[in-house]
């Protein structure tokens, strides 16, 4: 970041005898990066995501099992622990049916066409704090869901 500064004395016109100075101080900014103090690892979204829940990922990745999603959530009471909230077989459609009408949630599926997919979803009904937070653990959520390749817009009703 490149930083210059001018600094200027002015008479003001309606009273010579006071001067006043200001200073311009001009910022040419660069790009964003990764601080390098931190070893490039981007600064952690602070949302622990349960061990089952990349289990259950694995059952709706897995060709040989029939479930096919499932949502994730916040432990009743935690603002920071993330559990599987529910999960099973019937597609898009049946997993929107399950979503939750008054908290946030997390998720993914297995399409028609065999992607695995990811989403975040908050009702209307969810607080603008709760879906505050939510968005900013979103990212820390879906990165347990390894092998999604896109993530779809959840919600009631939504079908394939």
């Amino acid at each position: 970041v490149g930083l210059s500064c001018f600094h200027r004395t002015v008479s003001r016109r309606d009273h010579p005898h006071h001067h006043y100075s200001y200073s311009i101080i001009t910022m040419i900014a660069g790009t964003l990066q990764t601080d390098p103090r931190s070893g490039g690892v981007k600064r952690s979204s602070g949302v622990n995501v349960l061990p089952q829940v990349a289990e259950t990922w694995g059952q709706v990745r897995d060709d040989n099992n029939a479930v096919d999603w499932l949502i994730a959530g916040y432990v009743a009471g935690s603002k920071t622990d993330i559990t599987v909230l529910s999960s099973g077989s019937g597609g898009a459609s049946a997993c929107a049916a399950a979503l939750p009408d008054d908290e946030p949630c997390f998720g993914g599926l297995r399409t028609s066409n065999g992607r695995f997919v990811g989403f975040y979803y908050a009702s209307d009904n969810v607080g603008g704090m709760k879906k505050g937070r939510a968005a900013m653990h979103k990212n820390g959520v879906l990165n347990v869901l390894e092998g999604r390749d896109g993530e779809v817009d959840m919600k009631p009703g939504y079908t394939e």
